[in-house]
Parts: structure tokens; sequence; C-alpha cells
């Protein structure tokens, strides 16, 4: 569900983080008017003006687990689920209530007999109200506590008691499941069927019907190579998935694949549906690393989600872009603002909610031809605050809720209070003529319709990129025979460029060569960039569905394209590189590695990866994120060259002793470079896959040339990290106290080790010479704390917060925040220092753009990190601390001695 997030930085001097320093928040930002409340659960927010949070209830606090899904009953009562047990019912107190807090129950689900401490129903990602039910999307791994298995089940009342006690399955879902499983309901915009949305470790279940044509492929001519620490390596196309269903769940749908774990769906007015994919973190600083991302998901929508290395670009044409690209993150909710008691702007607004940075998005939606573009806000923000779910209520507040991976978990509510009108203003919603072209066309992604081709098969060279798609899925879904001649005597090159997309996807290998010989008649300089690299993909897919050409037609095809590499610009160098390499066209070799002297000629938006949120801005935000961001940015791998490197990797022929030499000394130095956790692992892959096309008397030579010995002294562990055995738990003072002073026997320094490694110490602290260097050394950390210095210094990290390490937020006119070390000012402009990693790397930012500038009194570090630990692996944690990492310890040396005394 969520993006790893787990780091310990011990010590009362881990509560500061030297350059990093404190949580970017601790205020409630501009003055709203409101009266100040002592609460640092409020006061940690930060609001636009006008807008009041009241934190409303802890669940954590009352043993209640960690919420991750809600939604409201027909009676107005809250339902959520914990991530890991049961379902919860609450009265909410209304508006201007004051302290009051919520009446909450534990559902009892079904036949629960008495002393029965097993969960009824619960371990829901998803919950929906509807048709007089209650909809859950259980997602559980196998769990002795619970027997139900994961997929969607209907509960219902049907005795009139107030409980639901018939529970139905209404599909099983396979797959690996967990926090990349099925996730969030809604209802469809005419109220009379259901859309879920699954991630990509969920299998498509068997479907009644597809508006995504389903013979998907990887379709990706570059050299595969899976995550090398192992996630989703067995996940193949067509990845996450959108699904449509009837109230009894007997007739399922297909709308649209390729999302990675896209959490949650939502709605406009207009009925077009919005999801908000996630990235993958362990890519950052790869070729393929994919923002995440807000999407419109028309009918049949395709995003080219791919396992490892095989993720497409926005550009290619059986795909759709994204509406706006956010930035690193874990998406975990999305919904529409229509039903907000809010000023308008923001009830024809996305809210998208971000877990790992606590910041909820409003993304105004403007329409733009057949689909929308999207402005970014910062609406709500905090400190943590590890977003899980949200919805607007029937009082039309906003509701979130906060947690997951058994995180301290709150619920909250939003209200507008300033002097704007709320009161929504009757009007239609804008449909723009592209926009109802492009659904006209969805009509005809239902199965053969003899209506289809005449109208859809002019609009394959339409100007609106979401009209030619929609118009190429309807022509995928008519027979072949009744339109593969068409593609032949096709004269204008856009359509036949789509056409040819359509029928290498659905065609056959013997229409190959009449194929290739209709695309090579085009006139390449007469178009447009966009319809040139359209023109690659083409290529691209012929090649991967029907088989690379042979004899005169790979002769005409490299004669077609070879005077055109290299290109101008990255987008097309990638289309270019990817088909001729594949080729082996004279002189590629040569060609390839001369761009890689550029110094990077890649543009993200060039390439449709541009982010609407800095990554400099994020650092601070999150202790794991910002500090994988941070290394990253301090030496940014060449995103172009490494593209180029990995294409390369699949070459055999045209290789000189010159050329070779240049290309396995760039491996050397691509290892110097900082990326996410794979990009090691990927830069080795790769490397070992060139190296296979090596002559074999020359693979020690250039084994070594390409930074074999940096691999083997720098211990490069790619192996899947430790984890916790847990059964976690939620520690507080007196508990974790009791445990660690109840007796330090038998600690295992190997176990105490691999948990320091495995919440990410280190990236922060030295410990005898090895880590980060951001923090203090805690070599010396058990000569000067005790036990309980350091456990509350982990369970209440903000309590002792250094001023030497404060940061300092900015809040600016437009409603942004920007947070940093301040270092320096003038009369213009204060100077800010925002990456640990580059302490003189210095953002400038005008005074004049400033509204309010504050200390934060929160520490960066998560209270509950330990949670996930169980009390043996707590007490091996507090001794390898104690140790300073010194196996031959005292501490390691008294367990002994204690263990033989026993």
């Amino acid at each position: 569900m969520f993006s790893t997030f787990n780091v310990a930085k011990l010590g009362l001097a881990l509560s500061a983080l030297a350059l990093i320093g404190t949580s970017w928040v601790g205020m409630q930002g501009v003055d709203t008017g409101e009266p100040k409340v002592d609460n640092p659960k409020i006061d940690k927010l930060k609001l636009l003006p006008g807008f009041k949070a009241e934190h409303l209830y802890s669940p954590s606090e009352n043993q209640q687990g960690s919420w991750v899904a809600m939604a409201f009953d027909d009676k107005g009562r809250m339902i959520t689920s914990d991530q890991y047990g049961f379902l919860y019912r609450l009265e909410v107190p209304p508006v201007g209530s004051g302290t009051q807090q919520p009446k909450v129950e534990k559902l009892k689900v079904g036949v629960v007999q008495p002393g029965d401490t097993t969960v009824g129903m619960g371990y829901a990602q998803g919950l929906l109200y509807a048709f007089n039910s209650l909809y859950v999307m259980v997602n559980n791994r196998v769990n002795k506590n619970f027997n139900k298995p994961t997929g969607l089940y209907r509960l219902q009342d049907t005795n009139g008691d107030d409980q639901f006690e018939t529970i139905t399955l209404l599909k099983e879902l396979k797959g690996q499941e967990g926090e990349h499983g099925p996730h969030s309901m809604k209802l469809s915009p005419d109220g009379k069927s259901i859309y879920l949305v699954a991630g990509n470790h969920v299998d498509v279940p068997q479907m009644d019907a597809y508006r995504l044509p389903s013979n998907w492929k990887e379709d990706n001519l570059f050299p595969q190579i899976k995550d090398p620490r192992g996630h989703a390596n067995d996940r193949m196309a067509p990845g996450g998935w959108i699904a449509k269903i009837d109230p009894e769940g007997k007739r399922w749908e297909l709308m649209g694949a390729g999302f990675r774990n896209a959490f949650d769906i939502a709605f406009n007015e207009a009925g077009d549906m919005f999801a908000y994919d996630s990235d993958m973190e362990w890519d950052f600083g790869l070729p393929w690393y994919r923002p995440t991302r807000i999407c419109h998901v028309p009918s049949g929508a395709e995003f080219g989600w791919r396992t490892g290395n095989g993720k497409w670009l926005p550009a290619n044409p059986d795909n759709l872009p994204p509406v706006l690209n956010i930035g690193q993150g874990s998406p975990t909710n999305l919904m529409y603002g229509d039903k907000a008691r809010f000023p308008e702007r923001y009830r024809q607004s996305l809210f998208a909610f971000d877990w790992s940075f606590g910041i909820i998005y409003s993304i105004r939606l403007k329409p733009k031809g057949a689909t929308y573009e999207g402005e970014r806000e910062e609406f709500i923000s905090g400190s943590p605050l590890p977003l899980t779910d949200g919805m607007i209520g029937p009082d039309g507040a906003m509701y979130f809720l906060t947690g997951g991976r058994r995180l301290e978990s709150d619920l909250y509510r939003v209200t507008y209070t300033g002097t704007e009108s709320v009161t929504p203003v009757a009007k239609a919603p804008v449909i723009t003529k592209e926009h109802q072209l492009r659904t006209q066309l969805e009509q005809y992604h239902q199965g053969p319709n003899p209506s289809a081709l005449a109208a859809a098969w002019p609009n394959l060279n339409h100007p609106d990129r979401f009209v030619r798609y929609a118009a190429r899925i309807a022509v995928e879904h008519q027979p072949v025979a009744q339109w593969q001649d068409k593609v032949f005597t096709e004269t204008d090159p856009q359509r036949l460029t789509q056409a040819a997309v359509a029928l290498a996807r659905q065609g056959t290998p013997a229409q190959k060569s009449q194929l290739l010989n209709a695309l090579v008649k085009i006139n390449y300089d007469k178009l447009p960039e966009s319809q040139q690299f359209d023109l690659c993909r083409a290529f691209e897919l012929v090649f991967l569905r029907m088989g690379m050409p042979e004899g005169a037609d790979k002769e005409k095809v490299v004669a077609f394209l070879n005077p055109h590499y290299p290109a101008k610009t990255a987008l097309m160098n990638r289309g270019l590189s990817r088909v001729l390499i594949a080729l082996e066209a004279p002189g590629v070799v040569g060609k390839t590695l001369a761009l890689m002297d550029v110094k990077d000629e890649a543009g993200s938006k060039d390439l449709g990866l541009e982010t609407s949120t800095a990554s400099s801005d994020l650092i601070l935000r999150n202790p794991q994120y910002g500090l994988d961001i941070a290394k990253m940015l301090e030496k940014v791998p060449p995103l172009q060259q490494t593209f180029y490197a990995v294409m390369l990797s699949r070459e055999d022929t045209g290789w000189t002793p010159e050329l070779r030499d240049k290309y396995f000394t760039w491996f050397g130095n691509a290892f110097k470079f900082q990326g996410g956790r794979s990009y090691v692992g990927f830069i080795d892959r790769a490397r070992k896959l060139a190296l296979a096309h090596v002559p074999k008397e020359q693979v020690a030579r250039y084994d070594k040339m390409s930074g074999a010995d940096l691999l083997a002294k720098s211990g490069n562990d790619l192996a899947t990290d430790f984890a916790p055995k847990g059964p976690g738990r939620r520690w507080d003072m007196a508990a974790a106290l009791a445990a660690v002073d109840s007796g330090m026997a038998n600690r295992s320094f190997d176990t105490g080790k691999k948990i320091y490694a495995a919440v990410l110490c280190s990236r922060c602290h030295s410990m005898r010479g090895e880590g980060g260097d951001i923090g203090p050394d805690l070599t010396q950390l058990g000569t000067r704390f005790s036990n309980k210095d350091m456990l509350e210094a982990i369970i209440m990290p903000s309590k002792t917060v250094s001023d030497q390490y404060a940061s300092t937020i900015f809040t600016l006119k437009n409603g942004e925040s920007v947070l940093g070390r301040l270092i320096n000012e003038d009369k213009l402009n204060y100077s800010i220092s925002q990456n640990p990693f580059a302490a003189d790397q210095l953002r400038k930012i005008p005074k004049k753009d400033v509204v309010s500038k504050k200390n934060s009194t929160e520490s960066i570090m998560l209270p509950g990190l330990i949670n996930s630990l169980n009390a043996d692996e707590l007490k091996d944690l507090i001794a390898y601390l104690k140790a300073g990492g010194n196996e031959n310890n005292e501490v390691y040396k008294a367990n002994a001695g204690a263990s033989k005394g026993k």
C-alpha cells in the first residue's frame, strides 16, 4: 500500500539530524484568524487561509489499530477498517460541537460465537457503502486470526438489527496481494455500478468484457532487467487494473490497466475517472523511473507499467500520458471535491493524498481537448502525517485518516470558515467537442459494431491524442479481417501509423512484410516529431509482435531510419536507438556512444517526466525518502546515457576495441553516481548483459574495467532487505523500558546489526567509521545515555529538538511552502540549504514572495518506528546501540556470562 517508511535515529542526539534538522512543519502556516489550539496533532498541520482542522479521534491510542479505509453509510455514520484488524463504526459529532469525541463501536460481522476473538471482517484497504450494503475489499495475506481470503465481499443487514450478519464473497482475487493488492472502490457517476482498483500484484481475474483488449504483452525492445532486489519480478503485463462491476458482482468489465499501484480513483462532475498512480522509489536516477502521477482514465486506457526497467514512456502512442506528474511519494487516496462546502475552486479539484511526505494536494482540473490539464496546490500538509484515506462527508467537511503499517493513527476533519462563498453554483460541466467525440468513440470499445470503422477510422489522425487513442481502441475491437486491407491502402501518414500499431497488436506474422513496406513509404522528413516517434514505436511493435525483419525487409527499415539517427531530442533518440540497435544497423554503436559523450540531453519535459513538485522540496519531509532524494541530487546519474548503455548491452556486432574500451569505462564511472536503492543493481545487471557479448578471452579485462573491483570493495548487497519478524506492538515508554530492563541476556549481535540496518540508522549516523555523517556518531552512545534516554528519543523524538538543527518553513503568497535551513539573507532574498548531502547548493527565495517564516518544533523522525519489533528484537537493537556496533563489547560478554550462569 505505502512506500517503504522505516527509519530510526537513536539517542538524544538522534532527535537532531545535522543539516536535515527538524520536521518541516509545526505551525498552522499563515494566520487564518482562527484561535490557536494547543494540540500538537493540530499545530503540526499547515492549512490554507480560511480552513480549520479538528482532531476527532486516535484509534491507536484506543487500541483499535491503524485505520486505512473509510466510508459513510446511509445514516451518515463513518465506517473504518484497521489495516490488520476489525471494522469500526463511528457516530461523528456535528461540526461546531467542540471537543466531543465520536461514538465508536467495533462491528460484529457475521455470526460471531461468544468468546471468539477472531476478526469477523476487516483487513480492508477499500470500503464502499452502496445498494444498502457495505462492500469490503479484503487485502489479507495469510493470517491465523483472519480466515477470509483476499477479495471483494458484500456485507448486508438482512434482519434489521443494524449489524451486518450476511457475508457474501463476490470474487476472490489472486496474486501476491499485500500493499500492492486490491484497493479502493467508488460508486459510478450514474449510481448503477461500482468501480474498483487493484495494484500490480493482483492477477486480472477472468472478465466478462474488456474495454482494453486483453492480448497485452511486455512490448519492449529494451533489454529486460528485472528489479535486482526482487520486487514485482513475477508481475507481468498489464500491471494494476480498474474494473466495473454490477451491485451483485456478477458482471466484471475491465476498464483500463497499466498502473503500478494506483490506490484510489475518483470521478469529476463530467463523469470522467482519475487515478493517482505510484512511483518506484528504488528507481530514482534511472531512465525508466516514473514519478507519481494523476491519470485521466478513459475507456480502454493503458498506462504502460511493466516490471523492472520495462516501463513505457508517456509518449508511446499505445499508452496514455498523465494529466500531471506530481513527483516522489506514496499515493493512498484520491477524491473529488464537488460535494465539499468549500470555495468553488476546491469543489472543482481532485484531492490527492501522499502518505510518505504527508501532503494533500489539490489538483485543479481544466478541460483541455478530450482530456484535462491540472494545476497543483499544497492543500494540507504535516509531519508526521502518514495519510491513508479520506472522504467528503455528508456535512460537506473533509475527513481524513492517518496511519498504516501500525503507525499512530488519527482521524481529522477539515472545514472552511473563511469569507468566500461555499454555496454550489448550478452549472453544467464543461464538455468540449473533443471530449464529446472521445466518448462517442468509446461506445465502440464494447465489441464488434457495424458502425465502428466508419466512425473510428477517420479519427486515427485527429489532432487530439485522446481522440486518436479512443479511435484506435475502437478499431482493435472490430474483426481484423474487416480492416486489415485498409491499413495497406491508407495514404495519410498519421492514420497509417496508428493503424499499424493496431494491426501489430491484433494481426498475424504473415502480415509483417506487407506492413513494414507500407510504413517505409511514409515521408519521414515531413512528419512532426510526435509522429516520427509514433512511427518508431509502430516499427518496434511490429518487431515485437510479428517478429524481427529479415533480408530485404530489414535492409529497407535500416535504410529508412538510420539516416535520421542521432536526432535532436532525447525522445527521438530513445525511439530510434531502440529500433536501430535491435536491427544492428551499420554504425549504430559508434553513433550511440557519441551520444553518451553528451553531458545529458535528456530533458524531463521532453520525455514527459517533468514533475510539478521539486525533489529538493521533499528532502526534509520524510527521513527515508528524503535521504534517498538528497543522495541522488548530490550526484545525479546521467539518465539518457544510462538508457543508451542499457540498450547497447544487447548488441553483438559493430564493436571495435576502442568502442568497447569507451563503453565499459562508462560503467566504471556510473557506479560513482547516486540513485535509488536498485540503481547499483540495475547498472551491474546491464554490465553483465554486455559482458556476455564480449569474446571470452576479453571478459576478465572488461569486467575489471567496468567496475567489478568497485562492487567488490563496496560489498554491495542486492539481496532482499531483512525484515523484523514481529509481531509488533504499539510500544510506549513504560512497556519498552520494562522489556529492555527485564534483562539483556542472550542478545544477538547479528540480529541487532540487521535491525539497525533495516531501520536505516546508518543513513544518518556513523558507527565504528561506517554509515552516514549527517547526524552524530553513535559509536559511544552506550557510554553516554541510559536505556531510558535512548528509548525516549525513539518513542518521543520531538520531546527534545535542538535549535542548532532547526529548519525554517517559508509560507509563500501562492500558498506553497518551502523548507530549508536558513543559511543567509540579504535585502532581497533568503538563502536556504535543502540538501544535507550538498549543503553548498543554496536556493534563493525572494522575500517579496514570503508571507511568513517560522522554525519547526517537530522532529523529522516519526514516532512509533520500533512498533514493528517484538520484545526480543527491541532488546537486540538496544544492545547493538549500547555496544556501539562492537561484537566484543562488554554488553555481549555480559550476555554470554549470564547465559552460562543460567
